[in-house]
């Protein structure tokens, strides 16, 4: 594809291999017949930007991320303007950050890459809670409140719904299914400002609103929940053009499954870009100056090749997850080695 601009085009491209390390511990829930197959996205995603006489620095989050099961190649960077660029991947969260200076003017961006996504599937009522003193070191982060996510405020309204619940994958399950009855998804109704305790009160949203209610209301009944951006592969045209999206991941046995609250997507589609504790953490972009931004143009494709395993994405009753998963078993050993010490 021809990338056409007045400025000179800065190219970059990357057949990267995932380096995560493999999973020490075993898992807690058997993966599922089937996980061989797989979906492979062609994503595209153009932005354009108009900048101010001062310039001004970009971070961007929209590098597809490197997951043992979420494998990128065939990446391509293109920028209208010649000017140095840093791509950073984050050591905790696997997140990668674009970093640039644009000088005044038009900047415009494009990024491709080829997606290819074998899901861990697991059958959802063997998936257990886990409780707070065997969380993973790095998942604690994730049950506590943060900016749009004030799980602390909900803890009488979470108690009240869902307390009584079967612990596990079905009451992670409810708590997704009340946050879509009781939200409408109506675009243009929520801002930058606007917070989980926001959406609860109006009950209208956008994506990232029903994200940030469920992770809150999960948080609340002590389930590690995270934010996490994508794009809105199934969504319904009528509800304008493909773009960014916004769902939720939840630990549950030893790795964090999918969950799309408001249900405007396929999760067997929904490649991941970012993770965090709410928005604030993976804006797509976030600008450090005077910028007139268009809308983005996001164009993702599903390729179906039956004989090398890939299929379109569609709804199934399996657990999904793009996760390595954790060696919990072994933070119960620890756990169970600490106690008996201290006895």
């Amino acid at each position: 594809m021809a990338f056409l601009s007045s400025a000179p085009c800065l190219t970059t491209a990357s057949n990267e291999p995932a380096r995560w390390p493999a999973n020490a511990g075993a898992p807690l829930a058997q993966a599922m017949p089937g996980s061989q197959r797989g979906v492979r996205m062609d994503l595209q995603i153009d932005l354009r930007y108009e900048i101010d006489s001062y310039g001004a620095d970009f971070v961007f989050n929209i590098h597809a991320a490197q997951t043992p099961h979420q494998i990128v190649h065939n990446e391509r960077l293109v920028l209208s303007q010649d000017i140095p660029h840093q791509i950073h991947t984050d050591p905790a969260t696997g997140n990668r950050y674009l970093r640039l200076h644009g000088e005044p003017g038009m900047l415009e961006l494009t990024y491709s890459a080829t997606v290819d996504i074998r899901h861990y599937r697991a059958d959802p009522t063997q998936l257990a809670e886990v409780p707070v003193r065997h969380l993973p070191p790095h998942v604690m982060g994730y049950i506590y409140p943060s900016r749009y996510c004030q799980s602390d405020r909900l803890l009488r309204l979470a108690l009240n719904e869902f307390g009584a619940l079967w612990q596990g994958h079905s009451r992670v399950q409810a708590i997704r299914d009340w946050v879509n009855r009781h939200v409408a998804f109506t675009s243009n109704t929520s801002n930058s400002n606007t917070s989980a305790v926001d959406t609860l009160v109006e009950q209208v949203g956008v994506c990232r609103d029903f994200a940030h209610l469920m992770i809150a209301l999960c948080r609340a009944v002590n389930i590690p929940a995270r934010f996490t951006t994508g794009t809105d592969y199934g969504a319904d045209p009528a509800l304008g053009p493909p773009d960014f999206h916004a769902y939720v991941e939840v630990y549950l046995g030893d790795r964090w499954y999918l969950f799309d609250p408001s249900g405007t997507a396929i999760p067997m589609g929904l490649l991941r870009f970012g993770t965090g504790r709410d928005a604030a953490d993976v804006a797509f972009a976030t600008i450090f100056g005077g910028v007139r931004a268009q809308p983005p143009t996001i164009h993702t494709r599903a390729v179906e090749d039956s004989a090398q395993g890939w299929v379109l994405p569609h709804h199934c009753a399996e657990a999904l997850s793009t996760d390595q998963g954790t060696s919990s078993r072994a933070c119960f050993r620890l756990a169970a080695r600490r106690g008996s010490t201290s006895s």
